[in-house]
């Protein structure tokens, strides 16, 4: 099957920094939004830019993830001229190994990409929340004959370290990449998002597999090679919404933003519509005791207490006199009665029996691993 571009999603992370939210999943499965997992925005990109052969590498604690992609269904991306792969690390006749970096991560995949016989590739970070037409920004890489686009959003310059950092021209073509600078250059972050002519993609991955002193990563060891041979890197700025969800606090405050109707990710627009998998839920049910406030409330949930500005997931049970504010509510989970929470995480199917109040930096995290 031949694709002109074709996606790969780096879906194997850790998530440490989610605590025990990723003890046993992968933080691409982490449920998001009320009726969403974090890798369902990355997905629906996909689907939504045209693309119709995309492969996920995975790594850990991988079942769950694995099981949820399955063939791609839920965001059409299967049947005839489609292709979903889940590309987990395999042993192989040169022996086994883990993906030992995210360049690692698709060289082992080579074979994979070969044989959609693509000309160019979209490398994707499965922990992201944002909409993106990823065939806009291809069009930007042909029309400036560029080797590597990167999609780069402006983040504010004390956040600056903790990204990948560009500096351009006034053409937008990059004249240096930093790698989490203690002093960024500019403001201008990579998103891990990149186009890359598959030819030289190719070449640049199993040049980086034969040296023994690189990390195997793009930020530190791709990208800036190839900016010191000369090649033509540019940058496609992005204007909307993008997080990055790797804290406890960032996933709290991604989850409030949707509550926001000026969120530019603005979930309920028909355009570039987020897919996921349906729960086959009960209908919602909210008391006429209830008090409902300025929340998102998924199908399954009974609601018999009070919730404020809160994100209410698939079969979550609110008893009577119970209040939850400012929260993000994973599935399954039951507020028991009179019980209050205030700018908190519940985990799914954690019951809640005593009070837990967060505070503006620290988000109390309530799961069945704490």
């Amino acid at each position: 099957m031949k694709s002109e571009m074709v996606a790969v999603i780096l879906a194997g992370g850790r998530g440490t920094r989610l605590q025990s939210l990723t003890a046993k999943i992968a933080k691409p499965a982490v449920f998001f939004g009320g009726k969403y997992r974090i890798i369902d925005f990355a997905l629906s990109n996909v689907a939504n830019s045209g693309i119709s052969s995309v492969g996920v590498a995975t790594q850990y604690e991988a079942t769950v993830l694995n099981t949820y992609i399955g063939t791609g269904r839920n965001w059409g991306l299967n049947g005839n001229g489609a292709l979903t792969s889940i590309l987990p690390p395999r042993e192989t006749p040169k022996g086994a190994s883990w993906y030992l970096g995210t360049a690692d991560a698709i060289y082992q995949n080579i074979d994979w990409l070969d044989k959609t016989h693509c000309e160019y590739v979209v490398i994707l970070s499965g922990d992201h929340i944002y909409k993106m037409d990823y065939s806009e920004m291809l069009a930007f890489h042909k029309k400036n004959a560029a080797d590597v686009t990167i999609a780069t959003i402006k983040v504010p310059m004390e956040e600056a370290p903790r990204f990948g950092i560009v500096c351009t021209d006034d053409e937008d073509r990059i004249t240096e990449f930093q790698e989490k600078p203690k002093v960024p250059k500019s403001d201008l972050a990579s998103m891990g998002i990149y186009i890359f002519t598959y030819s030289l993609l190719r070449e640049s991955l199993i040049a980086d597999s034969n040296n023994a002193k690189s990390s195997h990563d793009f930020g530190k060891d791709i990208l800036p090679t190839l900016l010191k041979a000369g090649k033509r890197l540019f940058s496609y700025n992005f204007h909307g919404y993008w997080k990055d969800v790797g804290t406890i606090h960032s996933l709290w405050e991604a989850n409030m933003d949707l509550l926001d109707p000026d969120c530019e990710l603005n979930i309920f627009s028909s355009k570039m519509k987020i897919y996921s998998a349906d729960t086959y839920s009960r209908p919602q049910y909210i008391a006429k005791i209830a008090k409902v406030e300025d929340s998102l409330i998924n199908q399954g949930a009974v609601i018999r207490g009070t919730c404020i500005h809160s994100v209410i997931s698939n079969e979550v049970t609110i008893e009577k006199g119970a209040v939850v504010k400012d929260c993000l509510i994973m599935p399954g989970a039951t507020i028991k009665a009179d019980v209050k929470i205030e700018k908190a995480i519940v985990g799914s199917s954690v019951v809640v029996s005593s009070d837990h109040i967060g505070t503006t930096d620290n988000i109390a995290l309530i799961n069945k691993e704490d």
